[in-house]
């Protein structure tokens, strides 16, 4: 993430945490989790890991967790909770998009939970994600799904309303949410796809969760739309 992305989770950790809390239950979040599958004994990277609770998720399913993000404020709440509910997972302060960042380590797996979108340069993280996995390790990650457009205020839209899918880059919405505190960035699908492809990434499976009822209320029509979309991708 960048500074400017890093100063805002920061400045708005204490309404991340009441908002997302430690439920692993939305259709995005579903998703990933059951892309990653059994992790028993693996030693994972929880990237853009925020106040921890993919990390908790996973190692309480028994896998060895180390979480980064950039965000201090977010991670003294994920130090928080391991401190009060010891699950062995190390937390690091670190710009993932910065040289190294990582070092030596490596890893079985990374997982990335909405975090692509916050971060600005998406090259350089993969390319970081790529140089940490041992060989044949995997990525799995879930985003906002770059089609939806979102409707009405508080629609968590992928890309700026009015501007379209095809415009591409940095933007902040006019609504009480995530989009209207710390912004977002928009990608299309190709995007991901070819930034994938150009680090060594083959991507294996792709989920886009049937978000609901409630959201085909909502969508003029009341069609089907996909919002959230998860895959998981191999390091060849």
């Amino acid at each position: 993430m960048s500074e400017r992305t890093s100063a805002r989770y920061d400045e708005i950790a204490d309404f991340y945490d009441s908002v997302v809390g430690d439920a692993v239950a939305d259709p995005a979040t579903s998703g990933l989790l059951s892309l990653v599958g059994e992790v028993r004994d693996m030693r994972l990277l929880d990237l853009a890991c925020g106040q921890g609770r993919i990390a908790r998720a996973l190692a309480r399913c028994g896998a060895q967790m180390v979480g980064v993000d950039i965000s201090d404020a977010l991670l003294d709440k994920a130090r928080a909770a391991e401190k009060d509910h010891p699950l062995g997972i190390t937390y690091v302060h670190a710009d993932v998009t910065a040289p190294n960042a990582l070092g030596a380590e490596t890893f079985d797996g990374v997982v990335c939970n909405y975090g692509l979108s916050d971060i600005d340069h998406l090259d350089a993280t993969v390319a970081a994600i790529a140089h940490v996995l041992r060989p044949g390790g995997w990525f799995v990650f879930s985003i906002l799904h770059p089609c939806f457009p979102g409707w009405g205020d508080d629609a968590p839209s992928s890309w700026r309303p009015g501007a379209g899918y095809y415009r591409e880059g940095w933007w902040l919405a006019r609504s009480p949410g995530f989009r209207g505190k710390v912004g977002a960035n928009h990608r299309m699908v190709s995007t991901y796809l070819n930034v994938l492809a150009r680090n060594g990434f083959l991507v294996e499976r792709a989920l886009e969760p049937d978000p609901g009822p409630e959201w085909a209320a909502r969508v003029p029509g009341a069609d089907a739309v996909p919002v959230y979309l998860a895959a998981l991708c191999r390091k060849l």
